[in-house]
This record gives structure tokens, C-alpha cells and sequence, in this order.
């Protein structure tokens, strides 16, 4: 029996050795990559700050700019507390991303940033304040176009640096996921012939890995949805505040200006909204909409907002489609609005609505300015191309966009104002539509 049980007592040793041996093994890989993960979620957590505090400067630059703009519109000093305040704060977010930079470039970034906002803060100080209390109106637009080169300079800058902490952080997303598909598999083979104790901590450490990296997940979207939030809704809630604040002040006709400027602003959030659902599946219900009506309400708002100057607006012809009626008003605002700024003072504008033996519209928007040249005309609909000095080339982006998604597109080519034209088509209603109608 003592030979025996001495194998017996060797082999559960040696059994029970293995069995350590796996364990101990899974648990040192799995300690190892979770020290990994562990780094990599520190790195996720490092480069989501800089992102975050370079939205943040980009907000503050708007805030300071936001304070130039109110000096400029109100014509005295009373926000020069406020621009002090705002550059401030710009000085110290800069300092903050200088500390943090990873490298050279960075570092180079955050000085040319530096050094834009010195000089937008001279400008103010020594330029535009000095004008705007002088009334030299002439002195006032010249510093106001230098000081939106500035703007335009830093908001370059921290869009380069936000878009390079965004790709590291996809980076390291993608290491640590890969760390914890690497790390699963490996734990099933050491552990594949173990016991269940074993297998069962297997599972427990994989879970808690899963768990750990969706966290960090979750987490980083989380920050980036409010960095964007936040970017995109703060000059709007300036807007809306200050133009809330002097309806309490404004009566008569400067009331009435006022509540238009408050629905224009509306709107911006509205268009916000509408390009976010751009990016959603499906188009959400449509509805017959009265073509000349929606043209004729383009153009009265248009001129209430005063964007037609003396240009002459004419809508021609009657027609139905099927629609989102926010959306396609988007849409002929938009074509509206360009043409009447590519005819320039005392051009024509002419809005035609056409109906197509199957039910098919057409709105063509002409115009009697320049047109377009040949080379421009194959890139109007790209994101972010724009002929004008100061437009954002989204315009004619979102509005293809909105008209794709309503199953039609927007032409371009010359019309008989000798300028551009842009043609708006849109299908025949479906079955299901004209049954509904």
C-alpha cells in the first residue's frame, strides 16, 4: 500500500502542482495584460482630458470673441471686463494643453495658439476698443476681419489638436480591445484542463476585463458627446440669452427685430438637430407640402431678416410634394439665400415650381449673378467647399443631404438669368402617400 499510495499521493502533488502551475500561469498573463489594459486606460484617460481641454479652449476662444462681438454691437466698453475675463481664461486652458503636449508638434501647436490669442487680445485693446469708442465705423470692420482671421487661426489649431488626441484615442481603444481578445483566448487554453474552480476565475477575470474596457468605452463617448454638446450650443445660448435680456428693454419695432433674431436663433438649434438626424437611419414622417407656399414663407422670412437686401425675389408656378416641411424649407432657405448673395444689389432672383406628368417636382432657383465656374461646379456639394470669403461650405452639403434622403437630388447649371441655377427634384409620391392623401 506504500508504494501505491505514495504514487497516488505523488500524482494528486503533481496533479494538484499543475493545476497550481495553470493557475498561477493564467493569473500571471492575466495580471500582466491586465497591467496593460490598466495602461492603456490611464493613456485613454490622458489623451480624453487634452481632447477635452482643447474643446474647451476652442470654447473660451469663442467666449472672448463672443465678448469682441457684443463690444463692436453695443458700441461702448461694458464688456471689457467680460473679454478679460474670457482671455483669462483662454491663457490658462493654453498653459494647461502646453504642459500636457507629447511632442514637438504639439508643443508648436499650442504656441502658435498662444501667440494668435496674444495677438487677438492686442487687437481688442489696442484697435478695435480705441475705434468702437471713436465710432470709426470703417476702423471697427478692419479690426473686426483681422480678429476673425484670429479666431479662424486657433480654431484651426485646436481642430488639429483634437482631431490627433481623437485618433489616439481610437488608437488605444483598439489596443486594449485587442489586449482583451488576446487575453480571453489565452485564458481558456491555460485553463482548458483545469478544474472549474479555475475555469470559473477564468471567466470571472474575463468578465471583469469586458467590463472594465466597455467602461472606458462608454466613458470616452460619454465625453466627447458633451464636448461637442457643449461646443455647439454655447454661441447659441449666448445668442438666445442676450437677445432675451434687451426683449425686456425693447418695445415697438426693436421688439418685433428682436423676436426675429430669437427665431432665427431657434432655428440654428432646430438645423443642429437636423444634422444630427442626418447621420440617424431613416427619414421620419413626411407630409404633402404646398411648394409655393413654403417658397413664398422662404422669402418673407428672408426679407424680415433683412438677407435679400434689394435684390428682386420672384416665385413662379404651383406644385405638391411629399416631405419633411422643416427640412425641405432648409433645403429652398438655403438655395434662396445663395442666390439672392450671388446676385448681388439689385440683382434678380427667380424661384420656378414645376410638376412632371408623374408626379415629380421641380423648384429651380436662378439667379443674374456670375455663376459658377467649371471648376467649382464639381465640388459645390462637398462638406466644407465654399466660394464665399466667410461662408462654412455646409449649405449646399446638408441641403443634397436632406434632398437625397427624400429619394431626389440638387442640379446645378446655368439658367436664363445668365447666373446659376439650381434645380431641387423630388419623386412622385408612393402609393402608401397618395392612398394617405
Amino acid at each position: 500500500m506504500g508504494p501505491v499510495s505514495n504514487t497516488t499521493t505523488r500524482r494528486v502533488l503533481l496533479a494538484f502542482g499543475a493545476l497550481v502551475a495553470l493557475f498561477t500561469a493564467a493569473s500571471g498573463y492575466a495580471l500582466g495584460r491586465l497591467a496593460d489594459i490598466h495602461e492603456g486606460t490611464r493613456a485613454l484617460r490622458e489623451v480624453g482630458g487634452r481632447a477635452r481641454e482643447a474643446r474647451e479652449l476652442a470654447t473660451a476662444v469663442r467666449d472672448q470673441y463672443a465678448h469682441l462681438a457684443h463690444t463692436i454691437i453695443l458700441g461702448n466698453d461694458s464688456h471689457r471686463r467680460f473679454h478679460t475675463e474670457a482671455r483669462a481664461r483662454v491663457e490658462a486652458l493654453t498653459r494647461r494643453l502646453a504642459e500636457h503636449a507629447r511632442d514637438a508638434d504639439e508643443r508648436a501647436a499650442v504656441a502658435d495658439i498662444q501667440a494668435s490669442g496674444d495677438a487677438l487680445d492686442t487687437l481688442y485693446r489696442d484697435t478695435l476698443l480705441p475705434a468702437v469708442m471713436a465710432k470709426d465705423a470703417g476702423a471697427v470692420e478692419a479690426a473686426h476681419g483681422r480678429a476673425l482671421e484670429w479666431v479662424s487661426r486657433i480654431q484651426a489649431r485646436v481642430d488639429a489638436l483634437t482631431a490627433d488626441s481623437d485618433a489616439s484615442m481610437e488608437a488605444f481603444e483598439a489596443h486594449v480591445g485587442a489586449v482583451e481578445r488576446d487575453s480571453f483566448r489565452w485564458a481558456l487554453l491555460l485553463l482548458g484542463g483545469a478544474t472549474l474552480f479555475a475555469a470559473g476565475v477564468g471567466v470571472y477575470i474575463g468578465n471583469a476585463v469586458a467590463r472594465l474596457v466597455q467602461h472606458e468605452k462608454l466613458a470616452g463617448i460619454g465625453r466627447l458627446a458633451a464636448g461637442v454638446a457643449h461646443e455647439i450650443n454655447n454661441p447659441l445660448g449666448v445668442i438666445l440669452g442676450y437677445v432675451r435680456l434687451l426683449q425686456r428693454r425693447a418695445e415697438g419695432p426693436l421688439a418685433e427685430d428682436l423676436r426675429v433674431v430669437e427665431e432665427e436663433a431657434v432655428r440654428c438649434q432646430d438645423i443642429v438637430e437636423g444634422l444630427l438626424d442626418l447621420a440617424r437611419p431613416g427619414r421620419g414622417p413626411s407630409e404633402p407640402v404646398a411648394l409655393r407656399d413654403a417658397c413664398e414663407e422662404v422669402v418673407s422670412r428672408l426679407r424680415e431678416a433683412t438677407r435679400l437686401g434689394a435684390v428682386t425675389v420672384d416665385v413662379h408656378g404651383e406644385g405638391t410634394a411629399w416631405a419633411q416641411a422643416p427640412r425641405l424649407r432648409q433645403v429652398l432657405l438655403n438655395l434662396v439665400k445663395n442666390a439672392a448673395e450671388a446676385a448681388g444689389e439689385g440683382g434678380r432672383v427667380e424661384v420656378r415650381i414645376a410638376m412632371d406628368a408623374d408626379g415629380s417636382a421641380r423648384v429651380a432657383v436662378s439667379d443674374s449673378g456670375p455663376g459658377v465656374t467649371p471648376e467649382a461646379r464639381s465640388r459645390l456639394f462637398e462638406p466644407f467647399f465654399t466660394t464665399k470669403p466667410s461662408g462654412t461650405g455646409l449649405g449646399l452639403a446638408v441641403s443634397q443631404a436632406i434632398a437625397e434622403a427624400h429619394g431626389g437630388r440638387i442640379d446645378v447649371d446655368t439658367g436664363a438669368l445668365g447666373g446659376a441655377r439650381f434645380t431641387l427634384s423630388l419623386p412622385p409620391p408612393s402609393r402608401e402617400q397618395e392612398a394617405a392623401a
